[in-house]
């Protein structure tokens, strides 16, 4: 299911996911002067912050809403940052011209793995460095998706399909990146989600892009209350925190840079 991500409120998960954005740009770092492209850029997260570092920052995402709010968010802060309509298998920048390819959780959206691992390879600059972020598929938030990703694919009556590229394996990265001529390397973090209850957590991520795909479908079927029980129910039984909500999910940073040219 190809998913608009101008639709719901991303802003608000965006905020979530700013912890991953600025220690993807450190470990990226971004050096003045230097060029950046970062794919799939949201509303700006890491173009924001690698300008903020005097880099020369290109962010790229398909959904229009989405780079308006970062144009807004580059205007409020004084920020020189060309925001660009594309996606990760069509890069509108030139061959070889970033120092530097950056991805909070984008790329790993891509409908076709292969042609995403191209277009990053093509635009990355001979001494330069592909460093992107990926979830890594366990946790009760993976749960939580699959549970609902399995009931949309019943209610369409749609084949379950390959399992999605995995993005935080270094082992399927290299093989990915190899016919280009990279090497990567992984490493792991976590990142904590709060909330009031396991309740309040549901409710504040259901303006996500994805969840309210999800739920037009499922509403539409039946099956959006049953569906919601069992996020709940994973959710509670993961929950970390007994005087509130906590869940923890693990993602890895990945690094990649050229061995062959």
């Amino acid at each position: 299911m190809r998913i608009d991500w101008s639709i719901g409120h991303y802003e608000e998960t965006a905020s979530e996911l700013a912890p991953a954005a600025e220690l993807l740009v450190d470990e990226a770092e971004p050096l003045p002067g230097k060029r950046v492209v970062d794919v799939g850029c949201g509303t700006g997260n890491a173009a924001l912050l690698a300008a903020v570092r005097g880099a020369r920052v290109i962010g790229v995402d398909p959904a229009l809403r989405l780079l308006d709010v970062a144009r807004e968010r580059a205007e409020a802060g004084a920020l020189d940052v060309a925001f660009l309509a594309g996606e990760a298998a069509a890069i509108p920048v030139g061959d070889k011209s970033a120092d530097v390819v950056l991805s909070v959780f984008g790329v790993i959206f891509a409908p076709d793995a292969e042609a995403a691992a191209a277009e990053l390879a093509r635009v990355t600059a001979d001494d330069g460095r592909i460093v992107l972020t990926s979830w890594i598929p366990d946790g009760a938030v993976s749960r939580m998706n699959k549970v609902a990703q399995e009931a949309v694919l019943r209610a369409l009556g749609a084949p379950a399909g390959s399992p999605p590229f995995p993005w935080h394996d270094a082992e399927a990265l290299n093989q990915l990146f190899a016919p280009h001529g990279f090497s990567f390397s992984v490493k792991e973090h976590s990142l904590p989600f709060n909330a009031a209850s396991a309740h309040d957590f549901l409710e504040e991520g259901s303006s996500h892009p994805l969840a309210v795909a999800s739920r037009q479908i499922l509403e539409r079927h039946g099956l959006a209350e049953d569906v919601y029980m069992q996020m709940l129910e994973i959710l509670q039984a993961a929950n970390e925190d007994p005087s509130g909500f906590r869940v923890t999910s693990r993602y890895v940073t990945a690094t990649g840079v050229r061995t062959q040219q």
